[in-house]
């Protein structure tokens, strides 16, 4: 077996073997002749033998390219023959357009945390009619139990979830129901804790910063070979376990000056990987900028990535549902649904706008007529939003199941690829809390200060120790934070959990079976003002927003109980009014509490807090007037 590492200002490396083979003398390595800073040896190995390297007699380093670490982060790793798993079920592949995304944490899926646990309740999502499970960071990262964030090791599994190979049983059996599986991968920094990679070489740089300390290196000197590394950890993850696509953590802070930008160097490599496979694969990026290039083809000038968050509309939602009107949701609550509308139409509310969070013009105009709109991800709630909060308290803590009906009916029939938090389908009550475990005292209290300073921000004051402000913040070191964020698997079969799932499959029922819910033209997709012929139709003071996409009307109405909404969906007369003709009649597809169909005039009445779907047929279903 070969093994090799980089390690370009050494002047000696040796393989040191561990484990049942640590009695056995260290395997000198010599410099490659075709890549003299690369190190190179030949040995005898089997899987799961455990080895590390040394370097000029140092202590012994996990090999940055291990696959597995069996003892975690800054332990020894341990041969992985990927070829020996035996994969069950050919997989065709899934792609993103028509897709929907469920964002699931394996650590907190269920009680104990692992892949085969999580494995078992898969028939769950693929019943509610979810095509894509998007796993958070399944690195190894410091304890147990944590976010996934401050992985160590871009190539290897976390062993306490199951390690590579239980990765590859959870992905197989997600593909044995038809899933497909997104992987999200942390490419803008590594954890503290474990992190060897400086001692083999110029992994990092001080040429640029970031939130978590010095930027990886993808532009300064060496940075061929770290890019390589990325890359290659991506491929790996897409070839040895076959994952369907990766979610790439905040690419804004991949700081890359070099011609081509390292995200089109990933994604040009993958779009080869996926016509080498002949099956489908995308990379979605966590992007705050708003920058068109970002999902832009390589060939027209972008990175060509293949989908990206969308904050706004996340914002402009929350905004809607909530009224808060902190940090950064301040823009979009001055007139959120005016907001909303713009998102649903425009894909970014901040498309070189006035940005009052930021201090300064944010973002540029989005062509939804060059890109389809379903590169833009659509959610109410995400890990971030949830769990950046000090209580990490979902939208089922403060809203009333009507408004999460609403919440639910405007992500999944929006024209832009739906994402589903675990367990929002049933509106959880269980928090999605910052947890961490890391063994290192220094560094727990230092990460304990460290998010107690951001809460104390979103809070709009300093913490300090003799005040009662954050007292009871929960402690992301206490094991019990973790056990707070476990779903509870008996609230579906509870009101209102039951009646919430169920709004959910009849909604996921209706994007499957109405082509017009995932038509990829934009100019099919209407949001009607009720005074101005424009393709929105919404009353910021009533609190009503219709949305027409194709036949399909979706009419929400957030005003508070006892509140009846008057909006119209059809428009006999020539009044100039969005609508269809005279002749259309109305078909109820879906309500909550309950459906119900417009009236003579053409109106439907809608209560507070509800949702009404309904489809416009015969003659001129779907025409408009008046919108020249």
């Amino acid at each position: 077996m070969l093994f090799e590492v980089w390690a370009p200002d050494a002047g000696r490396v040796a393989l040191q073997w561990a484990g049942d083979r640590s009695g056995e003398p260290p395997v000198p390595l010599e410099r490659d002749p075709d890549r003299p800073t690369w190190w190179r040896a030949e040995a005898t190995a089997r899987d799961g033998d455990r080895y590390a390297f040394r370097l000029d007699g140092g202590p012994p380093r996990p090999d940055p390219r291990a696959a597995r670490l069996p003892d975690g982060p800054g332990g020894p790793g341990a041969v992985v023959e990927h070829a020996r798993f035996p994969w069950r079920h050919p997989w065709p592949g899934r792609p993103l357009p028509g897709a929907v995304l469920y964002e699931l944490h394996i650590g907190t899926f269920t009680p104990e945390g692992t892949f085969d646990a999580a494995a078992a309740r898969l028939g769950h999502l693929a019943d509610l009619g979810i095509t894509h499970v998007s796993l958070m960071p399944v690195c190894p990262f410091p304890g147990r139990h944590g976010w996934g964030y401050d992985g160590i090791a871009p190539w290897a599994v976390h062993e306490p979830y199951g390690g590579p190979d239980g990765l590859k049983r959870f992905v197989d059996a997600a593909h044995g129901h038809g899933l497909g599986v997104v992987l999200d991968v942390v490419h803008n920094h590594l954890g503290p804790s474990g992190n060897h990679l400086p001692e083999f070489g110029p992994y990092f740089t001080d040429t640029h910063h970031t939130p978590w300390g010095a930027a990886v290196n993808l532009d300064a000197p060496g940075s061929d070979e770290v890019r390589d590394y990325l890359i290659g950890s991506a491929l790996g993850w897409l070839r040895h376990y076959r994952i369907d696509g990766l979610r790439l953590d905040a690419v804004h802070a991949l700081h890359d000056d070099r011609a081509q930008h390292f995200l089109a160097e990933l994604s040009a490599t993958v779009d080869a990987l996926a016509a080498q496979l002949r099956r489908p694969l995308f990379l979605i990026a966590e992007s705050d900028r708003n920058d068109p290039r970002t999902t832009t083809p390589r060939a027209s000038g972008g990175l060509g990535l293949h989908g990206q968050w969308n904050d706004d509309f996340h914002h402009a939602l929350h905004t809607a549902l909530t009224g808060e009107s902190h940090g950064y949701y301040a823009d979009f609550a001055r007139a959120p649904l005016t907001a909303l509308a713009k998102t649903l139409t425009a894909g970014f509310f901040h498309d070189g706008t006035h940005s009052s969070f930021r201090g300064r013009r944010h973002g540029a105009p989005l062509d939804l007529r060059t890109t389809p709109p379903h590169r833009l991800l659509a959610y109410a709630q995400t890990h971030d939003q949830i769990g950046n909060r000090a209580h990490g308290d979902r939208l089922t803590a403060t809203l009333s199941p009507g408004l999460l009906a609403c919440a639910a009916a405007l992500v999944l029939c929006s024209p832009f690829t739906p994402m589903l938090f675990m367990g929002e389908e049933w509106g959880a009550r269980t928090p999605w809390q910052y947890f961490t475990d890391h063994p290192d005292p220094e560094l727990a209290e230092a990460v304990r200060a460290g998010r107690r300073r951001e809460f104390a921000a979103q809070e709009g004051a300093a913490a300090a120790p003799d005040t009662h402000l954050g007292a009871d913040w929960p402690d992301p070191q206490d094991p019990a934070t973790r056990d707070r964020c476990v779903l509870n698997w008996t609230e579906p079969t509870t009101e209102p959990h039951a009646a919430l799932l169920s709004w959910h499959r009849t909604l996921l029922s209706l994007r499957r079976t109405h082509p017009a819910l995932t038509d990829p033209d934009p100019s099919h997709t209407h949001v009607t003002h009720v005074t101005h012929v424009t393709h929105v139709a919404h009353d910021e003071d009533a609190r009503w927003l219709l949305l027409r996409r194709g036949p399909l009307h979706l009419a929400v109405n957030l005003a508070p109980p006892g509140t009846i909404a008057a909006i119209p969906v059809a428009s006999p007369d020539a009044t100039g009014m969005t609508g269809t003709t005279g002749t259309t009649g109305f078909r109820a597809l879906a309500g909550w509490p309950g459906p119900c169909l417009p009236e003579g005039d053409g109106v439907l009445r809608v209560g507070g807090e509800s949702a009404v779907v309904v489809e416009a047929v015969g003659v001129g279903a779907g025409v408009e007037r008046g919108a020249g």
